[in-house]
C-alpha cells in the first residue's frame, strides 16, 4: 500500500500516550485512543475545513484520538484515499464530501465496521455514514441585526462561494435578521464557483461597494480585504478574523465543530456509532455556533437588542428559519 505520508504536500499525525482510566474498584485499565484519519479538499487552513482541524487537534491534545489527515485532496483522488485510510485501520474518517456525494459513500458501504462522519448535502446512510454541517444560521441571523442596524446606504454587499443549502441558508438568516432591523435594506448577492479565490471574492465586493454597499458580508476570504481598502464595514461567517482586519469586522458568526467531533468519537469509542445527522451539534444551545461582536463599533443599543434575542434562541423561544434556496439580489 503507498504510504499515507505521500497523499498529499502535507500529513500530519498526532499521536499521545494512551490515557489510563479507573475502573470498578480502583483498577486502572489502559484506553486505547481512537484513530482518526481526515482528508480535506482544500488547505486546512481554508475557514470552513480549518473548524473541523481545530476541533480534531483539540480532540488529539486531549488524548482521545490518534489523528493523522490529508489536506489538499483532488475529488478525483479522494476515493482511493479514504479507502487507503480504511485499510490503513481508521476507526473514524472525516472529510467534506459535497460534489462527490456517491464515490464516498460506496467506500462507505465497502467497509461497514469504519465509522465515516462527513460534511454533507444529503442525508446519513446505514449502517455507518453519518454527515454533518455549519449550522450556524443563528449567529448568522443575530450578525444580520447588526448589519441591518449599521448600513447608511441601505445596501449590503454579499459575496459567497456555491450556492448550495450550507452556504444559503446562512445568507438567508443574514438577509432575514437584517430585514427584521431595518425593513429598507436591500442587497447585492453573487456566488464566486469557488471555495478559494480570494482575488476574486475581493474583485465582487469591490464592485459591490462601487454600487453603493456600505457593509459586506464576507462568506469567503478576500472581502474583508476589499473593506479594509475601501474603508467600510464587513460581517465575518464561520471564524473570528477581526484581529486580522482591525476596525472592520463588526461581528462574526462563529461556527465550532468541537460539539460534533466529541459526540462522534464518543460513539466510536463506545462501540456505538451508527448512521446519523449529526447536524444539530452545530446550533447554539450545543455550543456549536455563537456570535462574537466588536462592541467598540457597535452602538450599545443594537448590542443589547442583539443579545436580548440570542438569549430568545438560546431560551427556545425564537426560532431562526432555515432556507436553503439560493438567495438572489433585491431588484
Amino acid at each position: 500500500m503507498k504510504s499515507l505520508m505521500n497523499l498529499t504536500r502535507r500529513t500530519v499525525l498526532a499521536s499521545l500516550a494512551a490515557a489510563s482510566v479507573t475502573l470498578g474498584a480502583g483498577a486502572a485499565m489502559a484506553m486505547e485512543k481512537v484513530k482518526v484519519a481526515a482528508i480535506y479538499t482544500l488547505p486546512v487552513e481554508q475557514q470552513w475545513i480549518s473548524r473541523i482541524h481545530l476541533a480534531l487537534n483539540t480532540a488529539a491534545e486531549r488524548g482521545d484520538i490518534e489523528y493523522t489527515f490529508s489536506e489538499n485532496v483532488a475529488n478525483t483522488d479522494y476515493e482511493r484515499v479514504m479507502r487507503e485510510y480504511a485499510e490503513g485501520g481508521a476507526q473514524l474518517i472525516v472529510g467534506e464530501v459535497f460534489g462527490l456525494e456517491r464515490a464516498a459513500r460506496k467506500v462507505a458501504k465497502d467497509y461497514p465496521d469504519t465509522a465515516f462522519l462527513m460534511g454533507s448535502s444529503f442525508g446519513p446512510v446505514a449502517p455507518n455514514f453519518s454527515v454533518f454541517d455549519n449550522w450556524i444560521h443563528e449567529p448568522s441571523y443575530l450578525s444580520g441585526m447588526i448589519a441591518g442596524e449599521m448600513t447608511e446606504s441601505n445596501l449590503i454587499g454579499m459575496v459567497g462561494g456555491y450556492a448550495i443549502p450550507e452556504v444559503n441558508r446562512l445568507m438567508h438568516a443574514f438577509m432575514e435578521g437584517a430585514r427584521a432591523t431595518n425593513p429598507d435594506v436591500k442587497f447585492m448577492v453573487n456566488f464566486i464557483d469557488s471555495w478559494y479565490d480570494p482575488p476574486k471574492a475581493k474583485e465582487s465586493a469591490f464592485a459591490m461597494m462601487d454600487a453603493g454597499a456600505d457593509i459586506m458580508y464576507a462568506e469567503r476570504f478576500g472581502v474583508s480585504d476589499a473593506a479594509v481598502e475601501r474603508g467600510v464595514k464587513a460581517i465575518g461567517n464561520v471564524i473570528d478574523t477581526s484581529g486580522d482586519y482591525p476596525e472592520t469586522i463588526l461581528a462574526s458568526a462563529i461556527w465550532h465543530m468541537e460539539a460534533t467531533i466529541d459526540k462522534a468519537i464518543e460513539r466510536v469509542a463506545a462501540g456505538s456509532f451508527e448512521a446519523a445527522d449529526y447536524g444539530q451539534y452545530s446550533f447554539m444551545a450545543y455550543g456549536g455556533g455563537s456570535l462574537v461582536m466588536d462592541e467598540t463599533l457597535i452602538p450599545a443599543e443594537v448590542v443589547a437588542a442583539v443579545k436580548a434575542k440570542e438569549q430568545e434562541i438560546m431560551d427556545g423561544l425564537f426560532r431562526v428559519n432555515v432556507n436553503d434556496e439560493r438567495p438572489v439580489s433585491d431588484n
